[in-house]
């Protein structure tokens, strides 16, 4: 784990740390999975951020003025959140069109959450397809 975002998972309450690692966890493994090569994990605004060559970057953070949540974060002008919220409407809350909201007490859905995080970290090839290939 890059220091930096050791460091700042550090700061988390427990439950969250918890969440959020596990996220983290998945993105390592669906770009291993997939063989999308290394993913860079470094902190930008404060935040987690992974990215891939040839995809967009995924951040993720939690903050107190939301304290039971974890927040996955995508570019803003990606469809991302578009095609998730077409694609996968009922299974996550969302913030606008940047982020899918993750609560500390609920199960990750992980193979949702991973192809959710799969499209991220392929969306340059993807970005052309309706509904991102999905």
């Amino acid at each position: 784990m890059n220091p930096e975002v050791k460091a700042k998972f550090s700061t988390y309450p427990d439950e969250a740390k918890e969440q959020l690692e596990a996220v983290r966890q998945l993105i390592l493994a669906v770009a291993r999975e997939k063989e999308l090569g290394p993913v860079e994990e470094t902190l930008k605004w404060g935040e987690a951020s992974y990215l891939v060559k040839g995809g967009t970057p995924i951040r993720m953070d939690w903050k107190l003025k939301d304290p039971n949540a974890i927040k996955v974060y995508f570019h803003c002008q990606t469809k991302l959140i578009e095609t998730i919220k077409e694609v996968y409407r009922d299974e996550f809350k969302y913030e606008g069109n940047r982020a899918m909201i993750i609560p500390l007490d609920a199960p990750l859905k992980e193979g949702i959450l991973g192809h959710c995080l799969q499209m991220a970290l392929q969306y340059h090839s993807l970005k052309h397809l309706p509904l991102l290939g999905a």
